[in-house]
């Protein structure tokens, strides 16, 4: 069970390197690392659970941030809507965006980030990935607000970029141009 020890922080290599891409269909390795992603996901979301084993509450996990530098991210949470995005992905893809940007309103988090950082993170609003399922069948998936920007922060974590790249440095809350608040 991957518990927040598990968990690389800033200034581990992993963060800073562009993941290699794996074999599809995936080792039982591979497989078995992309399970434990999703159970601590899960895990952390339950209060009773996060309580007793200390787990922050997180809606990704991206492999380098276990130290493992693949292409492969875990992402498990509920959209405003209600629906439900739970998937376990290999090497995926951003394939198509956007030109409209969003952002959080509240600013983005990170497990590897144990520190408040303030600022707006500019991603796209809408984006097209292309992936490989846990069993090694291609997968697109169209996502928008909440979900897209989800996924580009775990994406970026395979190429070795942290969320806070993108804040703007001499006036962190700069609304990005051509962008829309995402709650």
């Amino acid at each position: 069970m991957i518990v927040m020890k598990d968990i690389v922080r800033e200034g581990h290599p992993a963060l800073r390197t562009k993941a290699e891409e794996i074999s599809v269909p995936p080792s039982q390795e591979d497989r078995d690392t992309l399970i434990e992603m999703m159970e601590f996901l899960v895990n952390s979301q339950d209060e009773m659970l996060a309580e007793k084993y200390n787990l922050r509450s997180g809606v990704g996990l991206a492999a380098p941030q276990l130290g493992i530098s693949k292409r492969m991210i875990a992402v498990h949470f509920t959209d405003a809507k209600d629906t439900v995005y739970s998937y376990q992905l290999i090497n995926p893809k951003i394939v198509s965006h956007s030109v409209e940007m969003a952002y959080l309103a509240g600013g983005e988090g990170c497990l590897s980030v144990d520190r408040e950082v303030e600022g707006y993170v500019p991603r796209y609003s809408r984006i097209t990935i292309k992936a490989f399922t846990l069993n090694g069948e291609p997968i697109k998936l169209r996502l928008k607000d909440y979900a897209a920007i989800v996924f580009q922060h775990e994406i970026d974590h395979l190429n070795g970029i942290m969320f806070y790249d993108h804040i703007n440095k001499q006036n962190p809350f700069t609304i990005p141009d051509n962008a829309k608040e995402v709650e």
